[in-house]
C-alpha cells in the first residue's frame, strides 16, 4: 500500500509545474507572458473597444495573436508563419477536446477544422506557410465578429 501511495503522490507533485504552465484559451492575461516566453517572441498590445489583442512575434516570423475579453480571459487565438505553435500550450485546457476530435479520420491533410460545443479550431497551410485560429464560443465578447480573428 505504501509504495502505491508514494507513486501517486510523486505523479501529482510532478504534474503541478505542468498545470501552472498551461496557458492559452480560457486562461487569464498572465498566460500571455508564458506564451511569449515559450515562443521567445516580442509582445505588442493593441486595445480595441470590446477586446485587446496581444501579438507575439518570433525571430522566425511566426505571429500569434491572443484575444482577451474585457474580463481578462483569452477567448481566441490565431497564428500565421513558417510553422504551427505548440497547440497544447495555445489551446490550454481545451487541448484534450481538440486532440480527441482531431483523431477522427479526415481526408484533407492541408486543412483541419474541428468544432466541438466548447472549442473551434481551424488550421491550414503547407510547408513554411501555416495559419490557423481557435476560439471558445462561450467566451466571445458581445458583438464580437469572428472576422476579427486574423
Amino acid at each position: 500500500m505504501k509504495p502505491t501511495r508514494i507513486f501517486v503522490c510523486s505523479l501529482i507533485i510532478a504534474a503541478l509545474p505542468c498545470a501552472s504552465a498551461l496557458a492559452g484559451l480560457g486562461a487569464d492575461a498572465a498566460s500571455v507572458e508564458a506564451d511569449r516566453a515559450s515562443l521567445k517572441g516580442e509582445l505588442r498590445v493593441t486595445a480595441g473597444e470590446s477586446f485587446t489583442v496581444h501579438e507575439i512575434t518570433t525571430s522566425t516570423g511566426m505571429r500569434v495573436h491572443e484575444y482577451l475579453s474585457p474580463a481578462g480571459k483569452v477567448f481566441a487565438i490565431s497564428w500565421r508563419g513558417p510553422g504551427i505553435p505548440d497547440l497544447r500550450q495555445m489551446l490550454g485546457s481545451y487541448y484534450g477536446q481538440f486532440e480527441q476530435a482531431a483523431g477522427a479520420p479526415h481526408y484533407n491533410h492541408h486543412h483541419l477544422s474541428i468544432q466541438t460545443p466548447d472549442v473551434v479550431v481551424q488550421s491550414s497551410g503547407h510547408t513554411r506557410a501555416f495559419f490557423g485560429r481557435a476560439w471558445v464560443p462561450a467566451l466571445l465578447p458581445q458583438n464580437f465578429s469572428l472576422n476579427d480573428i486574423n
